[in-house]
């Protein structure tokens, strides 16, 4: 972006019309024009030469060129056949959520193309966020026309082969780098690659990304990381190319780093456009190195568009509209910005909509079109494939949270010790009816209570054991799982895999819960049949937790778990019985909590070795609880727990 753009007066700039200036992007877009119609697709390997004969590259980044040759390479053959990157073009874009007052966009219009650097500035609350969204298609309910390629439609069928890296590191501690990487690889990379292609491509990256010594470093967390700042904003980075998006956008990707690692980051960002991708990076406070480092620019204010154009040309552009500096400096342009968003008035002159060419992007042909379409179609692994690499991710971490696992196997004993000894005085003997004819009158005082009582301090055991782990294991992990289901990772075989790397750890800790429960309590029940019930309750406090974790913030998860735990564990028929709750006409509530399945599973079992001496019916009409039906009661268990999956999918 060596030449400057040119600008022509015509008329006074208080009564200007949208095209009383006009731009002479000729020059200034000269570098780009090869690439509109040429292959952009990263195929063009002699982009890489020119690219590497300039300054900037030569001076300001450490990538090795034969990485970035064969990292090139690997890209060229994800692409296929598509041998053009992706442009992007809107008209009169507006947005209004509906308890805004006013609209965050309104009558935005331009195009990105592709092969460039893009940033997106502006003051807080200008819209930028919004704009990228709506640009990403992550954002519905908008007006206007959107076009991707000169093509309008849903642009959220483009999300497999467009990338977003958020502002905050969206990474998972547990893992190593390169296996961060290399998991966004496998689900997202065509599905014909082999696993052996597959590393290849992820190791060339991790070289060109500067993180081959600390490939096999774990992440960390932010709290106690143990990569830098810098580095873990390239895994993040590293996770989205590890896909070979055709655009990649990116929110503040130099937040928080020093000159040296944001200088760095930009240079890659920088070489990749000129392999023909397009990169749109939201920008808040820019050093000057890194504004001087943007091929184009865009600027809003207050949800309209300021200006679209070469961030060489912005200077000339304010200086037609009266504000004379002699250098142009950030701070002035955001001054500059909230002065016009102030001023409100005559936004037909002072929106530069790229009034320059009236050239549109070239239409892609249907064999362009075609081929396209058949790239989008060919990545992504295929649902049980995603399922086990999920399955395997989650394992490795709980592997590498061993403590966490062994303290839930501690706290299951410690529960089921507490509870057996509070039903140690029982001696088994938990329940008295009346005796079957004719020896009614030998009948003593009825127990109904101390079975659904038992089940009661089950469940409520069960719950205040398993709800604050089944938060940390789902919950942990929630950005993560939006991240990647944006990017067309499928959430069911997320949750799937997730479930199941779950099992034995609910397998055990139930063990050790049933176990000492059962050998203190001693209730009539067989050790299978209480086994059974108590890991499908588990099971369910798991599901339970899952789901609260998804729709609460963070640090609220592991309270609102347990307190919906202890609700669903005192909803078992116990008191208010369901013969009363019957008469309300609520049995539905309680027979949507799994507490009372299980209670009326340990009724049955503790009751039928009891049928030839006591009249069971009685007791059954008496509780509400139906009998014999044990199988049925787990089975309900089970469906409960598995709504969960239907929830999270």
């Amino acid at each position: 972006m060596g030449a400057s753009a040119q600008y022509q007066e015509i008329g006074d700039p208080e009564a200007a019309t949208p095209y009383d200036y006009r731009i002479d992007y000729e020059m200034v877009e000269l570098r780009r024009n090869d690439l509109r119609r040429r292959a952009t697709g990263f195929e063009q390997l002699g982009a890489i030469e020119d690219f590497s004969r300039e300054d900037h590259f030569n001076k300001k980044t450490d990538v090795d060129r034969t990485d970035l040759h064969l990292f090139v390479e690997s890209l060229s053959k994800c692409l296929g056949n598509s041998n053009f990157g992706l442009s992007f073009e809107f008209e009169n874009l507006s947005f209004q959520p509906k308890k805004s007052p006013k609209p965050i966009l309104s009558e935005v219009s331009g195009r990105i193309n592709s092969g460039s650097l893009w940033g997106v500035m502006g003051a807080s609350g200008a819209g930028k966020s919004t704009f990228v969204n709506v640009l990403m298609g992550k954002t519905s309910h908008i007006k206007g026309v959107n076009k991707v390629n000169g093509v309008p439609g849903n642009i959220s069928r483009y999300r497999k082969i467009i990338g977003y890296v958020p502002q905050d590191d969206i990474v998972l501690s547990e893992l190593t780098v390169r296996e961060n990487i290399l998991h966004s690889a496998r689900i997202r990379l065509p599905r014909s690659w082999t696993d052996t292609e597959i590393q290849h491509h992820v190791d060339i990256l991790i070289s060109c990304l500067q993180l081959s010594h600390v490939c096999d470093s774990l992440v960390g967390s932010t709290s106690a990381p143990v990569i830098s700042g810098g580095q873990r904003k390239r895994v993040s980075i590293g996770m989205e190319l590890a896909a070979a998006p055709m655009a990649l956008f990116l929110d503040e990707p130099t937040s928080g780093l020093d000159a040296t690692a944001a200088a760095s980051i930009m240079s890659t960002l920088k070489a990749l456009t000129r392999l023909g991708m397009t990169i749109v990076t939201i920008i808040h406070q820019p050093r000057e190195e890194i504004f001087e480092s943007l091929d184009s620019l865009v600027l809003l204010g207050a949800g309209r568009m300021i200006y679209l154009g070469p961030q060489t040309g912005i200077q000339l552009h304010f200086e037609s509209l009266g504000f004379n500096f002699p250098t142009m400096e950030i701070q002035q342009i955001l001054w500059v910005t909230s002065s016009l968003v102030k001023e409100g008035k005559h936004w037909a002159a002072r929106q530069r909509v790229q009034a320059q060419n009236p050239e549109r992007i070239p239409i892609p042909s249907m064999a362009e079109m075609n081929a396209l379409t058949t790239t989008i179609k060919s990545r992504g692994a295929p649902f049980w494939r995603q399922t086990y690499y999920c399955f395997n991710r989650s394992m490795v971490q709980q592997y590498r949270m061993k403590s966490s696992f062994f303290f839930e196997l501690g706290v299951g004993a410690m529960a089921g010790f507490l509870i057996g000894l509070a039903e140690l005085n029982q001696g088994g003997k938990n329940f008295r009816g009346i005796f079957n004819p004719p020896y009614e009158m030998l009948s003593t005082s009825i127990d109904y209570a101390s079975v659904p009582q038992m089940a009661l301090l089950v469940g409520l055991a069960v719950g205040l054991t398993d709800s604050a782990p089944g938060v940390k294991i789902f919950g942990e992990e929630k950005l993560v799982f939006w991240r990647e289901a944006a990017a067309g990772h499928n959430r069911f075989a997320d949750y799937i895999g997730k479930v199941i790397s779950t099992i034995p750890r609910v397998v055990l800790a139930n063990f050790h819960f049933s176990t000492l429960f059962l050998l203190l309590a001693t209730p009539r029940i067989a050790w299978q049949a209480a086994f059974a019930a108590n890991l499908l309750y588990f099971y369910c406090i798991y599901g339970l937790a899952s789901v609260i974790s998804m729709v609460t913030r963070r640090e609220d998860g592991p309270l609102l778990a347990v307190m919906s735990s202890l609700i669903v564990g005192v909803l078992n028929g116990m008191s208010p019985t369901l013969a009363k709750v019957k008469k309300w006409h609520l049995v539905w509530l309680w027979r949507a909590s799994p507490g009372t399945w299980l209670a009326e599973a340990y009724f049955t079992e503790n009751i039928t070795p009891l049928r030839y001496l006591y009249q069971v019916d009685m007791a059954k009409n008496t509780v509400g609880y139906l009998f014999w039906y044990f199988t049925d009661d787990c089975l309900m268990l089970l469906a409960l727990a598995s709504r969960g999956n239907e929830v999270m999918k």
